[in-house]
């Protein structure tokens, strides 16, 4: 299966999309520990009714989620073994930079480290397919 920088482009893309939207869904549900009821189940609908009622937490979980339907669209016409590293590794680092922007915590110098070696891994997994593709 070729590999094509629209593909890269595609994943990178979708890792924006999962990785921006984590912070922002975990702002949108805070308040769901103070949701109570008497039963398991009643339990369970309330914190769904809780969730699908909170804007703050509905449009980036909309976002999210056309993310993972670009991803799905994205995988026909790329390898697996691109797409899960380029995808996953880099939604760990956008999240990571958004939950810096919203002031979750400090950034420790090893999490810049991560981030660094991250994006080197996931570079040189990229060039290699795509290297691969023009040889052939």
């Amino acid at each position: 299966m070729a590999v094509t920088i629209d593909s890269v482009i595609y994943l990178c893309f979708v890792a924006i999309l999962w990785g921006a939207t984590n912070p922002f869904m975990k702002k949108g549900a805070q308040g769901i520990e103070h949701v109570k009821a008497a039963s398991f189940y009643g339990q369970f609908i309330k914190e769904i009714a809780f969730l699908i009622t909170n804007l703050k937490y509905v449009l980036p979980f909309i976002l999210n989620q056309c993310g993972s339907v670009l991803y799905f669209l994205t995988l026909q016409n790329t390898d697996i073994s691109l797409a899960l590293p380029v995808s996953n590794s880099l939604t760990f680092v956008f999240t990571a930079i958004t939950g810096w922007f919203l002031g979750e915590e400090k950034v420790h110098r090893n999490t810049y480290l991560g981030m660094i070696l991250v994006l080197c891994g996931t570079t040189l997994c990229c060039w290699d397919k795509l290297n691969k593709t023009v040889e052939m």
